[in-house]
């Protein structure tokens, strides 16, 4: 035993050394461990140090050309006409902005879409005008057996491209300029007018068809509800700007596949008003309203809130119903992706029963989850809920058992909350970028019926303005149409279908000499005292809201087109 200590006592030095060494290596590689973390976190912070202030400066930039932008607009104002500044541009000023530029026609919500809200600076241009049958083919459909009407499905050229292009880089030129001076080329429309765009709202007309059916009250008011959303789901992607109506401008469309036939007229220029009137075929309804859009230009975004009644009459039930449109933003007018939103609460009141259909058109919220969505409830007059409605403006369309709906939007609003309890954001700001939903479809409630899902695009959509089908049929014409339609008919209109035929340059010249045209007859009516007058809607109280309209004043349809104003 003593032999064995006296071993491990001779070995205990060179146990010692080999220990020290191995600290010593060990001390060494967390020393060296120690200043690569350091390095890394120094990187890391300056990394995060110059991405706050890219940060920082890139807020700074945004909110200096905002405010650039408003306090020029004052400052020119209060000099000019000596008014106070105001905070923001209010409508009105918006509208006088516009008109300083001596464009005809209206900014609309769905003008706004591409968010160029600033008119040309219009300068003279000696160009003569072209009937449709010249140059290129216009798109007219053939005739089917059955005697129905075989629309096309392209238009003539695909649209130019726009990568080229940006807000930003005309407007860092024009910094100081009057705003109303801005010249916004016409790349950036689309070749329709407002008024065939405002057409638009009958593409799903077979959701009026169908409500005329219907003996139940509440189901006849969900097919309304439907139609209403229905109205705005051709915005969805549609980022080209409808040409302003020239005062006295018209539209017709008839469709016999549809049951329906309309007429529309520009009925104003300040403020901007146009004026719609449709009828179907078999006499079972009658849509008529006026679009007067407010304006808000908050300088990264216009908001359009479309003012005026829409009014939807079933002759076979003597039911009105009226409502208007919700609020549209387009946000990044001046850099990045442009996007549209929908939102604010939309009031179908039957006018017969009393019911009520108040649809919620959400918000898109911080993280998105809110994006396209409507929800509302059908309540009698008494505010007893009889039906919940569901979906998305850009999609479809469900009906649900309300007490279903209250109990499933509980659950949904308990796990929303976890989810945000578990999300680290670096931000409470909202961003201007569009945001991702957490799902493109809409999640089917058990019980659900579905009563309206929008009709797929056409596969060349992207490369026709994302046109839907029935857009693109809106500007076809041929020679017989021609013929019947007046002379103040979009279709006859040379920027327009210079732009659908791929003629930019001849659509932008054209344009400048149609408004210079509009303001030296505008001019000579001054001179003359003499007040424009509308031929086709007359201005009158609705009469079932009893607010401001303009009302059709017929005789349209009977083709006497006598002392039509020369526009084009």
């Amino acid at each position: 035993m003593i032999k064995e200590c006296d071993v491990a006592k001779d070995m205990l030095p060179s146990f010692l050394q080999k220990a020290d060494v191995v600290s010593e290596a060990s001390r060494e590689t967390c020393v060296a461990l120690s200043d690569c973390l350091n390095l890394f976190t120094k990187q890391e912070g300056v990394r995060n140090f110059k991405l706050e202030q890219e940060q920082e400066k890139n807020k700074i930039l945004s909110e200096a050309l905002e405010t650039l932008a408003t306090e020029h607009h004052e400052l020119e104002r209060s000099l000019v006409e000596g008014s106070p500044p105001v905070s923001i541009l209010s409508e009105e000023e918006f509208y006088d902005a516009l008109s300083g530029s001596e464009s005809e026609g209206s900014l609309t919500c769905l003008e706004a879409v591409t968010a160029h809200s600033f008119e040309e600076n219009e300068v003279p241009v000696s160009s003569g005008k072209h009937r449709m049958s010249e140059g290129k083919d216009c798109g007219g459909g053939d005739a089917l057996s059955n005697g129905i009407k075989k629309h096309r499905t392209s238009l003539p050229s695909p649209m130019f491209s726009r990568n080229d292009f940006s807000i930003w880089s005309i407007l860092r030129k024009c910094i100081g300029m009057e705003l109303s001076k801005i010249t916004m080329p016409v790349i950036f429309n689309e070749p329709l007018s407002f008024l065939q765009r405002l057409t638009e709202y009958m593409e799903h007309t077979y959701l009026i068809h169908k409500a005329s059916s219907l003996s139940d009250p509440v189901e006849r008011m969900q097919c309304v509800a439907a139609f209403a959303v229905s109205a705005v789901a051709s915005q969805w992607e549609r980022t080209g700007k409808p040409f302003n109506p020239l005062l006295g401008e018209t539209y017709e469309l008839v469709r016999d596949d549809l049951g329906f036939r309309l007429i529309s007229e520009q009925v104003s220029h300040h403020p901007p008003i146009s004026a719609f009137h449709a009828e179907g075929l078999n006499n079972d309804f009658i849509f008529h309203g006026s679009i007067y859009p407010k304006l808000k230009f908050w300088g990264k975004s216009v908001e359009a809130e479309p003012k005026g009644t829409i009014t939807l009459e079933l002759l076979d039930h003597n039911e009105a119903y009226t409502w208007t449109n919700p609020t549209c933003c387009v946000h990044n007018i001046i850099v990045g992706k442009l996007w549209i939103e929908q939102y604010g609460n939309v009031e179908i009141i039957n006018h017969k029963t009393g019911d009520k259909c108040v649809l919620n058109f959400k918000p898109c919220g911080l993280f998105g989850k809110e994006l396209h969505k409507v929800e509302g409830y059908i309540q009698d007059k008494s505010k007893k809920k009889l039906c919940a409605l569901y979906g998305k403006w850009t999609e479809c369309l469900y009906s649900v058992d309300p007490a279903t709906f209250d109990a499933y939007k509980k659950n949904d609003k308990k796990n929303t909350e976890e989810k945000k309890n578990s999300k680290q954001t670096s931000s409470s700001e909202e961003s201007d970028e569009m945001p991702v939903p957490d799902s493109e479809s809409v999640f089917i409630i058990p019980g659900s019926v579905l009563l309206w899902r929008i009709a797929p695009r056409p596969p060349n959509s992207a490369q026709m303005y994302n046109f839907t089908s029935f857009a693109m049929v809106l500007n076809e014409v041929d020679k017989e149409m021609e013929s019947v339609i007046p002379k103040t008919d979009c279709r006859l209109r040379p920027d327009i279908r210079a732009m659908e035929n791929g003629e930019i340059d001849l659509a932008s010249e054209e344009k400048k000499r149609l408004e210079e045209k509009q303001r030296a007859a505008r001019k000579n009516r001054s001179k003359s005292e003499e007040d424009w007058k509308t031929r086709w809607f007359h201005q009158g109280p609705n009469p079932y809201s009893g607010a401001q309209d303009w009302i059709y004043s017929g005789s349209y349809w009977d083709r006497n087109y006598f002392n039509l104003p020369d526009i084009y």
